[in-house]
């Protein structure tokens, strides 16, 4: 199967179509259940991580959450909406209610779409301190201000959603769900009516937009103070997202030791950590800057006016706007945003996986192996190979960040 080319829409489809069966003869439930590497590779169906990764920008977690719509927020007492507005929550679930008994829908479409309205209405309430949708919605004067609310959370939307594809079914369940509300005479008005015309998000192909190597030296070598290369560290060079930088806290990194790494207690896709592959150094003469000051906080990016202690979401992506344009970068006739920096680490982390692995040609060969992925498989340990995979990704950043007249020293460890 070329999963390469399959488009996002036809993943869903053979997700429902194929996988979705498999699960439920193994004691799945299909419309619930992540499924995990290990038991999609054991049925044949690994090469789907690669294909989200490499033409989706998604990770296999996040395409079976965001895309299918699958989770394990659903207790068997009830779906936990992770918002405490009682009219909100009662009206989501009236209108999938419709859904299921008057347009016969199918089972796979609902967790989907509940998904959807649950992850706008979580962000509608961490951005206005409520999740109550509902009450500005009688009042025509509040229009104008709750439309750009909207637009505000859909703007969360566009930074965190992988592809033009994912964001604009979100867009469609949420404006689905706010018609329901005007054509039962809930609601005086649609706020995201005309939201779609605000983005330039585009059905079909996915936007695979990348930062070459070249382009993100360029933008480190225009970084003139520590903290500026540390945000160009933290998204190329660790593969973050901007919240999880700008929000970074030195309690978090542990650099001491063989395997330096940032834990997380809540990350998108759940706990986890993110290997500090190169950077060690200047993260922790980051850390001795801020320490001299006896009312830090502990943040690596601090900011005394917010309330969270840190700079915000919008100030990473501005600041590296900002350096991007003055480093001249463009991709395809733009100035790179910063998720674009992640999707750079994706791609570098491939590449230079590929590498090492035509190094291994040669001890197959001697081996009388198939090739280097059945020596990697099949006669080194998963420690070894996680190992390989990182020293040749050192490397890779070491290439990119040392050419832009990086001093720090490259970690040597092998983890």
């Amino acid at each position: 199967m070329n999963w390469s080319r399959k488009s996002l829409d036809e993943l869903e489809a053979f997700y429902w179509e194929t996988i979705a069966p498999a699960m439920d003869r193994d004691g799945m439930d299909p419309t619930r259940d992540v499924p995990t590497y290990a038991w999609l590779t054991e049925r044949g169906w690994s090469g789907i991580a690669y294909a989200l990764r490499e033409k989706h920008d998604l990770t296999p977690r996040e395409f079976f959450v965001e895309v299918v719509g699958l989770g394990d927020d659903e207790a068997d007492e009830g779906y936990d909406w992770g918002v405490d507005d009682d009219r909100t929550v009662e009206a989501f679930e009236s209108y999938l209610g419709m859904l299921e008994s008057r347009r016969s829908l199918a089972d796979s479409t609902l967790p989907t779409r509940r998904t959807h309205l649950a992850r706008f209405a979580r962000i509608y309430r961490d951005r206005y301190g409520s999740a109550d949708l509902l009450s500005r919605l009688d009042d025509r004067d509040a229009e104008p201000d709750e439309i750009d609310r909207c637009l505000a959370v859909l703007d969360e939307f566009d930074a965190e959603l992988a592809t033009d594809g994912t964001k604009l079914k979100y867009l469609q369940t949420v404006r689905s769900f706010y018609e329901y509300l005007v054509d039962f005479r809930r609601a005086r008005y649609n706020p995201v009516e005309n939201a779609a015309k605000q983005f330039r998000w585009e059905q079909g192909q996915p936007d695979n937009r990348t930062m070459t190597a070249d382009q993100v030296s360029d933008v480190y070598a225009v970084a003139d103070d520590l903290e500026d290369r540390l945000l160009v560290l933290g998204l190329a060079g660790w593969g973050l997202r901007p919240n999880e930088l700008a929000s970074l806290r030195a309690s978090q990194l542990v650099l001491s030791g063989d395997d330096p790494h940032i834990a997380f207690d809540e990350r998108k896709n759940g706990p986890g950590t993110v290997a500090l592959l190169y950077g060690v150094d200047a993260v922790a003469a980051r850390i001795d800057a801020l320490a001299a000051d006896d009312d830090w906080n502990g943040a690596l990016f601090p900011s005394s006016r917010a309330a969270s202690g840190h700079i915000a979401r919008e100030t990473v992506n501005r600041r590296f706007k900002r350096l991007a344009d003055e480093a001249g970068v463009a991709v395809d006739g733009e100035v790179p945003t910063a998720k674009l920096c992640r999707r750079f680490w994706y791609t570098a982390y491939q590449e230079a996986v590929d590498e090492m692995l035509a190094q291994l040609e040669g001890v197959a060969a001697d081996q009388g192996s198939k090739s280097a992925g059945v020596v990697m498989s099949n006669y080194l340990s998963e420690e070894r190979r996680r190992s390989f995979r990182r020293q040749a990704m050192r490397e890779t950043l070491a290439d990119v960040f040392e050419s832009a007249g990086e001093s720090a020293t490259v970690e040597t460890q092998m983890p």
